[in-house]
């Protein structure tokens, strides 16, 4: 879950909602500066499911003590991160083997993101990611993909998940590193450059402003990505009145213009 606070409560994004922003990115990426993922299509598929370990963790999450809203991703323990990161690549494999290997990829990101600072749990993290090195190596056997090919593939979907996070979190302005371009690994810069709706309008959309990114790269000279939020008005200090409030707030479209940088 993502959480982003606001003047008049929250609002809370679920990770595949998230993952869903990450699909649009992936699908719209790629022109001269920065070519474009290969298998196109796959490669988005796996982005749009990223979270998919996620799925039933959001339907109830726990309570946080610290914002008496609901547990953002960042408030897991090492044991939850690895309940919804290790089944997580095995649901996609009866989809789509390149779909597999993107989860597998980003959940062993994690897990070594993770092991940084780590003090509990650094054994299970370690074989955490020696597992997804392992199912990794059998999926780009038999993909026939190169292990620069699948670093490639890693680095995009470290990329596009930092964008929509960004975006989702109000990061601004945001940056994201180390980004496979046509000629080496560059810098992308998100900025926002007009500022969004306070509210939701009769549709329940909520335009959330444009935003410049530099370089730009994206097919198109324009791309509008979206995704759904439900707002709570309010802090809690019961878990279940906290998930019955969500489970029945009405759901806000958010939607987020993106322009190169000489035209935001």
């Amino acid at each position: 879950m993502l959480v982003r606070s606001e003047e008049e409560g929250a609002l809370a994004i679920g990770q595949l909602s998230h993952a869903w922003l990450s699909g649009q990115l992936a699908r719209a990426w790629g022109n001269d500066a920065f070519p474009a993922a290969e298998p196109r299509e796959e490669i988005a598929l796996g982005a749009e499911q990223h979270d998919v370990g996620w799925a039933l963790f959001d339907l109830r999450p726990g309570l946080s003590g610290d914002s008496g809203l609901p547990r953002s991703f960042l408030e897991t323990s090492v044991s939850e991160h690895l309940e919804i990161w290790r089944p997580a690549p095995e649901r996609m494999l009866s989809v789509s083997a390149h779909a597999a290997l993107v989860v597998s990829l980003h959940g062993a990101s994690l897990s070594e993101l993770r092991l940084r600072g780590a003090e509990d749990g650094r054994e299970a993290l370690e074989r955490h990611v020696a597992d997804e090195r392992r199912r990794q190596a059998e999926l780009r056997a038999l993909l026939g993909l190169s292990e620069e090919d699948t670093d490639r593939t890693r680095r995009l979907m470290w990329t596009w998940d930092g964008l929509s996070l960004a975006l989702c979190n109000g990061w601004d302005p945001f940056t994201a590193r180390d980004v496979p371009g046509a000629g080496g690994l560059v810098d992308v810069e998100l900025r926002r450059t007009a500022p969004g709706a306070i509210a939701a309008d009769e549709k329940g959309e909520r335009a959330e402003g444009t935003f410049a990114l530099d370089p730009w790269p994206f097919t198109g000279s324009r791309l509008e990505v979206r995704c759904e939020a439900r707002p709570l008005g309010g802090v809690f200090d019961d878990e279940a009145l906290m998930q019955r409030a969500l489970e029945q707030a009405a759901p806000v479209r958010l939607t987020f213009e993106l322009r190169p940088a000489a035209a935001g």
